[in-house]
């Protein structure tokens, strides 16, 4: 078995640059030289927070923003290396070597389309770069005759010429929700920022229209998954005794050309004709991915849409209030964020301390509790999301059953089975946390992501 271990010569000459950085702190082609160094050996452990160290001081050196996509792809980190080569190749004068190596990372992870395009960007600047095995991969220059790939489309897919809209439209449920911002626990700047732009619009109005301000627009709640972005907007339409209409994915994406924003439109008409109304839209980012992104012309035309709807372009939207939730707002179109559309872009973070013992109340009433310490199984959850929380509940409660089925006689939960519960449970929101902070790090233009930092700084 052939050693791994770099030559003694490559590590003798990273100690000398280590001795020499030491006396040289300040010294960027010091650290440059021992960061390159450190890669070519392989030690990309020790490479990351040299690198990280480098980009402090020179945020916008690309060079470095590859080497640390390259490192991080190096440790594994194949998800960090991605969210990071996706901002840097937006930059054509990113180093050529970063889109032949954002084609690579693109092809493992199955996006075969963005592949293709990544990798033609590459031997376009720089032919020498081509490498035939990863073209042949990528179908880049077959037959769709011999290939079942041909430059990143699959052959199957390419049944017919492109049909006309059909007919259907979708219309959405109205729910009238009989909860309100008391059954919400904690997130009290997410309700405010609600209060501010959507309920005391509607319950001042008459203020409100005075200034020559209009009742309706659109806020964007983000965060990790399970932290209550669609009990929040089902509660924002109960605070007001408004329509609540919830969008998924499913009710208005369709395989038929035109039949996306006929049924976009039909929900937003609909929204319009029960106003007061709550329209809610989930995963919006499957909407509205950015157009840059998009290779298909329907998916730009139902984005087109979907602007012109929050626009409100030939018909008023008086009184629609449009709240839309995404785990990665990172992949929506930037048009969204424009004044009139999305204008609030509000991060709904894991709830702290008092909120965890506040959801933990919430999720056990009408059990059977006895003495429970809610602050202190509350300590014990620290970086929860409300959905790990009560998966909490549930494991205690089904702990208890069990025992009960046991003794034949049922107990009540005691703050004891919640800690056990909360042992058992690890929180969803770190996964979400690695990938936010890379783009938090590197792509937060206008400070869009500060929140994610601040979050982070604190813990």
């Amino acid at each position: 078995m052939a050693d791994s271990r770099p030559p003694q010569s490559s590590l003798e000459a990273i100690q000398a640059l280590r001795q020499a950085l030491q006396l040289s702190p300040d010294s960027a082609p010091l650290q440059r030289m021992l960061i390159q160094h450190l890669i070519d050996a392989g030690l990309f452990a020790e490479a990351e927070p040299q690198l990280r160290s480098a980009l402090a001081r020179d945020p916008d050196n690309a060079a470095l923003k590859f080497d640390l996509a390259r490192t991080f792809h190096g440790e594994g980190k194949n998800r960090e290396a991605l969210v990071l080569l996706d901002d840097l190749t937006r930059n054509p004068k990113s180093p050529t070597a970063a889109f032949l190596f954002h084609a690579r990372l693109l092809f493992s992870a199955g996006e075969i389309a963005q592949a293709v395009v990544q990798y033609k960007r590459a031997i376009q600047a720089d032919p020498l770069l081509a490498d035939a095995e990863l073209a042949a991969r990528l179908g880049i220059g077959r037959s769709p005759e011999t290939s079942e790939v041909v430059d990143g489309k699959i052959r199957a897919g390419w049944s017919g010429d492109e049909v006309e809209a059909t007919d259907g439209e979708f219309e959405g449920e109205v729910e009238r929700p009989k909860i309100n911002f008391n059954h919400v626990g904690g997130m009290e700047k997410v309700k405010e920022e609600v209060r501010l732009k959507i309920i005391y619009p509607i319950q001042h109005a008459d203020m409100f229209k005075a200034y020559g301000k209009t009742i309706g627009g659109g806020i964007l709640l983000y965060g990790p998954p399970g932290c209550g972005k669609t009990h929040l907007a089902r509660a924002t339409a109960g605070e007001i005794d408004a329509g609540f209409i919830s969008v998924g994915i499913n009710d208005v994406l369709d395989m038929w050309i035109g039949s996306s924003e006929k049924s976009l439109h039909a929900l937003f008409e609909q929204a319009r004709a029960t106003a007061p109304c709550v329209l809610f839209f989930d995963e919006v980012d499957a909407l509205g991915a950015s157009r840059t992104d998009m290779k298909s012309s329907a998916g730009r035309h139902l984005i087109n849409q979907f602007l012109a709807e929050m626009d409100g372009i030939g018909a008023s939207n008086e009184g629609v209030l449009i709240l839309a939730a995404t785990n990665a707002p990172w992949h929506l179109d930037a048009a969204f964020r424009r004044p009139g559309r999305f204008d609030r872009i509000l991060f709904v973070p894991p709830p702290d301390n008092p909120a965890r013992s506040a959801i933990l109340q919430i999720l056990t009433a009408g059990k059977p509790l006895e003495n429970i310490d809610f602050a202190e199984v509350a300590r014990k959850c620290d970086g929860f999301s409300g959905a790990d929380l009560r998966a909490v509940v549930d494991v205690a409660v089904e702990a208890k059953l069990q025992q009960a089925m046991k003794e034949g006689v049922p107990r009540p939960i005691v703050t004891k089975d919640l800690l056990k519960a909360a042992g058992n449970v690890k929180p969803s929101t770190r996964e979400w946390f690695a990938t936010a902070r890379n783009y938090a790090l590197y792509s937060n233009q206008g400070g869009t992501y500060d929140e994610i930092l601040q979050y982070l700084k604190g813990k």
